[in-house]
């Protein structure tokens, strides 16, 4: 576990600060440290509103390493540890904090659905301590990235999902893939791992009723286990459609997702908000705005794939 150490507060502090004040950040998620770039970014907008780390903030860093049972634990430590604000990162890290505490303002990062999660009233008006960026939106995106994925390699007819069993947020996820797999003329075999122990058999359960693609459902823990799951879906030669960025970043075929770099960039306002006076309870939850399509031309000539010029015109970024 790492923490930042709070030093003597220097001029400059935040406008609106009580004097002298250190404020205190309880960040939880579900991977590492040095897996999570998007905790620099965040730092850093925090940095261009004014709180800067070892002068007016200090950061309390909790992340579970891809095991999920751990967070509860670091939830209840930050809480006893008085901060200001917990920021979480996912769905699993959102329910953790929100069932250890109902008063300590909660700003959640791309986790699912917050209202049917029971996180918040509304998106509109959360009305407790939970407000922040949902993720929602990105599982609603799920339909397009089966689109795509179909779209890239039409001859495919039965589709392999994998999915983490300990994500709140995948039901949802599921039932959209469900609502679209009959118009894509695509049946679809649901399988499940958490950890790579149990990839082999999700991988042997593909081979043998014939999987001709892989859809990876959005999950921390998969992606934290990124480079293990890559083994796999190499040596099975599926192609394969990610929900996050990393995936294609280390052999995955595409990707699709909402801009996580962005979303993070706008969870620090409001954290600024927080830490300035403003009540969770009051501050709406916002829906991502920015997707990326990334594409990895060295995968596709790898598999013997040509990739539609349809799917590339609308690419983010093609890693070659």
């Amino acid at each position: 576990m790492v923490a930042a150490l709070g030093l003597l507060v220097a001029p400059g502090a935040a406008d609106g600060q009580e004097p002298g004040k250190i404020s205190r950040v309880g960040f939880l998620g579900s991977r590492n440290q040095s897996d999570n770039t998007y905790l620099d970014t965040f730092r850093r907008s925090l940095q261009d509103l004014g709180w800067v780390e070892g002068k007016n903030l200090v950061i309390e860093r909790r992340f579970a390493e891809g095991r999920l049972d751990r967070l509860p634990e670091f939830a209840a430590e930050l809480v006893r540890l008085k901060v200001d604000v917990i920021v979480v990162g996912g769905t699993a890290p959102a329910v953790a904090a929100r069932k250890a505490t109902a008063t300590v303002p909660i700003v959640v990062v791309a986790a699912g659905d917050p209202v049917a999660l029971g996180l918040a009233k509304s998106l509109a008006r959360p009305g407790g301590n939970v407000t922040g960026l949902s993720f929602d939106v990105a599982l609603q995106l799920i339909p397009k990235e089966l689109e795509l994925l179909k779209e890239t390699v039409p001859r495919a007819r039965r589709i392999a999902v994998l999915s983490n069993p300990a994500n709140p947020g995948n039901r949802l996820a599921i039932d959209n893939l469900k609502s679209i797999a009959g118009r894509l003329g695509v049946q679809l075999q649901f399988l499940e791992a958490q950890e790579p122990a149990e990839f082999e058999n999700a991988f042997a359960a593909m081979s043998r009723e014939g999987a001709e693609a892989l859809f990876v459902v959005p999950d921390a823990t998969l992606a934290f286990q990124r480079a293990r799951l890559q083994e796999f879906v190499a040596k099975s030669r599926l192609p394969t459609m990610f929900g996050l960025r990393e995936h294609a970043e280390v052999g995955g075929l595409m990707s699709y997702t909402v801009d996580l770099q962005d979303i993070f960039r706008r969870a620090a306002t409001y954290v600024d908000k927080i830490l300035r006076g403003a009540k969770a309870s009051e501050l709406p939850i916002e829906q991502p705005s920015k997707y990326e399509l990334v594409i990895n031309l060295k995968t596709a000539k790898a598999l013997g794939l040509t990739i539609p010029q349809s799917i590339l015109a609308r690419a983010d970024r093609v890693i070659r």
